[in-house]
């Protein structure tokens, strides 16, 4: 049955071609955008997840960023306590030099604190931003003897942590003033040896004769000068492990960070080779959709023609 009053055809025409514009629509967000849910309103539950993840992202790139700048400090320490390495070896060669019967020792003492000197500034010069690792005051306001290194971001549900890599100061520092015992700095510690109770800081042998006295106190300070670089390679190897452990963590860190941004893309990116193929079909049907409700449409004409004839 025909009526001039309801249209089915047209009605039915009309949501069709409504409900395909509608797909068409979300189709071209999806090609524009590249991305399959872009809110909340396309799926509340993976949109959440890969919000948060993104977010988690943003937190661990700060960590990288932060392990960039610790892995500085460490090195900037490494070269400082290797050259100073390389200057107690050479003090210690020249104290054994000393010992030669006849030796002129106040020129041998002269090149000596021209090394403890170089020491001493090497020590002042080993600073990346601001900080000091290897010259220290114990006594100044803020100090702390550890360095804490960020190195990690984790989520537990709503709660987060972050860890770290600490560094004692205590363990590598070569000055520190205010320090007494056992928290001195490795070159101005003082270290008994026989009779002698002396720092490397101290070092001086230019009065020292070939009395077997002498020769005794000067073995002595070789001694001294020994257990100093023995506490510079241990101070060392206490860096060392803190710069793997550093470069272990950022390879970690940008790895963790590439997984997130692949899970990310799973869940949200769009298949564009799919949508692809379905926005050609979608515009394909809202041309017929079109057509089919301009022949709906005619219908009312057909009916006029009727009651002309």
């Amino acid at each position: 049955m025909s009526s001039l009053l309801t249209n089915t055809s047209a009605m039915v025409a009309l949501q069709t071609l409504r409900n395909i514009n509608a797909d068409l629509d979300q189709t071209n967000n999806r090609v524009s955008t590249g991305l399959r849910i872009n809110s909340a309103a396309d799926s509340a539950a993976y949109w959440a997840i890969a919000t948060t993840t993104k977010s988690d992202n943003g937190s661990l790139s700060t960590v990288k960023d932060a392990l960039g700048l610790g892995a500085s400090a460490v090195e900037v320490a490494t070269l400082g306590l290797t050259s100073v390495k390389e200057s107690l070896e050479a003090i210690k060669d020249l104290l054994v030099t000393a010992l030669e019967p006849g030796v002129d020792r106040a020129v041998i003492q002269q090149d000596i604190a021209a090394r403890i000197s170089d020491i001493s500034s090497k020590a002042a010069s080993s600073t990346f931003n601001n900080d000091n690792w290897l010259s220290v005051d114990s006594a100044a306001t803020g100090f702390n003897a550890t360095k804490s290194i960020v190195a990690s971001f984790t989520r537990s549900g709503s709660t987060v942590s972050v860890g770290t890599i600490d560094v004692s100061v205590t363990a590598i520092k070569l000055y520190d003033p205010a320090g007494t015992g056992p928290a001195e700095g490795i070159i101005d510690k003082s270290r008994t040896n026989g009779g002698t109770s002396l720092a490397v800081s101290a070092i001086d042998i230019s009065a020292l004769t070939d009395s077997a006295a002498h020769l005794t106190t000067l073995g002595e300070t070789i001694n001294i000068a020994q257990a100093a670089l023995d506490d510079v390679t241990s101070a060392l190897t206490a860096v060392g492990a803190s710069a793997t452990r550093i470069e272990s963590q950022q390879n970690f860190i940008k790895a963790l960070m590439d997984a997130n941004t692949r899970a990310v893309g799973a869940l949200v990116d769009a298949n564009m080779e799919e949508e692809s193929t379905r926005l050609k079909a979608l515009q394909t049907q809202q041309q017929l959709a079109v057509q089919s409700l301009s022949i709906a449409n005619a219908g009312s004409q057909n009916i006029l023609a009727l009651f002309r004839n």
